[in-house]
C-alpha cells in the first residue's frame, strides 16, 4: 500500500507541474509547514499547492507558521472524489493546552454519489457540542472552492464561497464562553475516520480505492492579527479600527475586526443556506439536550421573536 501511495504521488507531482496554473500565485510553502504524515504532503507549482495524501497506514496534515488572536482566514480546497467515504479533510483554527478555543471546518466524506457533509463545530475553553452540519450547493471534488473563517472580538462566522452559512455570537453576557484570550493556529489535515464520519460508521473507508487525495491552495491571513513571541515578549499586530494588521490596507482590517453582525443581505443569504442546505444543528436537539438546550440556542429565539414583534409593529 504503501508504495502504491508512492507511485500515486509521483504521477500527481508531475501532473501537478503541468495542470495546476495559479492566475495570482499564493505561496503556501511560506505560511505553512506540513507536519505529520511521514512524506505524504507535497508541495507543487513551486509552494502554491499543497495535496494532502492517505492510505491505509496514514493521513497527513499542516499547520501555519503563525498563530494569531483574532482574524480572517480563507483558503481554497477540493476534496476528495469519488468514494471518499470514511475520510474527513479538515481546515481549522485551534489554540493549544487542554482548555482549548477551536473553530472547525470539517468535510466528511461519503459514497460516489452521495453529498459530502460540511460539519461545523465551536469549542470554547475545552468544551464543543455545537455542532451544525450542511450539504453544499456544488460538487467540492470538481473544482476548488473557498472556505473562511472570520473571528473578531463580536462574532465567528463560516463562510463557504464568500456565502455565511454558520455565525456565532459572543454571548459572554449571559455566560456562554467565547474564544478571546488564546493565540490560535490554523491547520489542514486528511485523515481516516471511518468509525464515525460516514452514516454514524456504519459505512467504512474502501482502502482499493486509495490513496485518497485532498488539495489545497490561495491561502490568505492578511487579514489576521499575527501572535509572536521574539526574545521572550510576546506581541500581536494592531487589530483595531484605528491600526492595521499584517494587511496592508487598514480599511479592510477595520471592516472585519469592527464588524458587530451582519448586515441585511448576508443575514438573508444565511436564512437561505440554513433553511435549504442545513441537515444538523445542535441547537434543535433536544433528545439530545434533554436537560435543555445550550444557552445561545435560547438566545437565538429570543432574538428571532424580536425581530418577528418588530415587524409586525412596523406593519401596524
Amino acid at each position: 500500500m504503501v508504495s502504491q501511495t508512492l507511485l500515486f504521488m509521483s504521477l500527481i507531482l508531475f501532473l501537478g507541474l503541468n495542470t495546476f496554473p495559479v492566475a495570482h500565485a499564493n505561496y503556501l510553502n511560506q505560511d505553512i509547514d506540513i507536519t505529520w504524515g511521514d512524506g505524504r504532503g507535497n508541495f507543487l507549482n513551486n509552494g502554491t499547492l499543497l495535496n494532502l495524501f492517505l492510505d491505509q497506514s496514514s493521513g497527513s496534515g499542516f499547520q501555519s507558521k503563525a498563530e494569531y488572536l483574532y482574524g480572517k482566514v480563507d483558503m481554497q480546497i477540493k476534496l476528495v472524489p469519488g468514494n471518499s467515504a470514511g475520510t474527513v479533510t479538515t481546515f481549522y483554527l485551534k489554540s493549544q493546552g487542554l482548555i482549548w478555543d477551536e473553530i472547525d471546518f470539517e468535510f466528511l466524506g461519503n459514497v460516489s454519489g452521495d453529498p459530502y457533509i460540511l460539519h461545523t463545530n465551536v469549542y470554547t475553553q475545552g468544551k464543543g457540542d455545537r455542532e451544525q452540519q450542511f450539504y453544499l450547493w456544488f460538487d467540492p471534488t470538481a473544482e476548488f472552492h473557498n472556505y473562511s473563517i472570520l473571528w473578531n472580538p463580536s462574532h465567528i462566522v463560516f463562510y463557504v464561497d464568500g456565502k455565511p452559512i454558520r455565525e456565532f455570537k459572543n454571548l459572554e453576557a449571559m455566560g456562554v464562553a467565547y474564544p478571546r484570550s488564546q493565540p490560535m493556529r490554523m491547520y489542514g489535515s486528511l485523515w481516516n475516520a471511518d468509525d464515525w464520519a460516514t452514516r454514524g460508521g456504519l459505512v467504512k473507508t474502501n482502502w482499493s480505492e486509495g490513496p485518497f487525495v485532498a488539495s489545497f491552495m490561495n491561502y490568505n491571513s492578511d487579514n489576521a492579527c499575527v501572535w509572536s513571541i521574539d526574545n521572550g515578549t510576546t506581541t500581536t499586530t494592531p487589530c483595531s479600527p484605528s491600526g492595521s494588521s499584517s494587511s496592508s490596507s487598514s480599511t479592510s482590517t477595520s471592516e472585519w475586526f469592527s464588524q458587530r453582525g451582519m448586515d441585511s443581505s448576508s443575514r438573508k443569504v444565511l436564512k437561505w443556506v440554513q433553511k435549504k442546505f442545513m441537515v444538523y444543528n445542535y441547537c434543535q436537539d433536544k433528545k439530545r439536550f434533554w436537560q435543555g438546550l445550550p444557552v445561545e440556542c435560547s438566545a437565538k429565539k429570543k432574538n428571532q421573536n424580536k425581530n418577528k414583534n418588530k415587524n409586525k409593529n412596523k406593519k401596524s
